[in-house]
């Protein structure tokens, strides 16, 4: 199997936002993996690294999510792969919780989401997602979901 970290998604996976999908929410696993120091596409100078400037994305992203009635499911680090192989380890995993996937693309199309974007392409070298359904878990049943 060949992984292949990206920062945006292709043609194929946009499309998949449009196509018919069971009701319900849907939890979205993020294998994140940052520039040691931030790069910005306009060119501004600045001494952040890379995760540092994610942290500006994921703090827009934890409101808007919490406004649609989503959130963060968990969060951590990576400390080593226990079973399998791959050539590098991505540095956090993320679970966020989304209503549906309409609603996560609405929201990836807002003005909001568009706005904090600039800091995750300056602090991601690449990511995995892998949008799960069917899930039940403590995040549900903590938010009556």
């Amino acid at each position: 199997m060949k992984v292949v970290n990206k920062v945006y998604p292709n043609k194929e996976q946009i499309k998949g936002f449009m196509e018919p999908v069971s009701e319900g929410p849907i939890c979205m696993v993020n294998l994140l993996k940052f520039k040691d120091k931030a790069a910005y596409e306009d060119g501004r100078d600045t001494d952040l690294s890379g995760r540092e400037a994610y942290a500006l994305y994921e703090e827009g992203v934890k409101k808007l999510l919490q406004e649609i009635g989503g959130g963060i499911g968990f969060e951590g680090d990576v400390a080593r792969l226990a079973l399998g192989e791959v050539e590098e380890l991505w540095d956090v995993v993320a679970l966020a919780v989304w209503p549906s996937r309409g609603a996560m693309f609405e929201v990836m199309q807002s003005p909001e989401m568009q706005a904090i974007s600039v800091h995750r392409s300056a602090g991601l070298a690449g990511q995995i997602n892998i949008e799960t359904t069917g899930f039940q878990g403590l995040w549900l049943k903590d938010n009556d979901q």
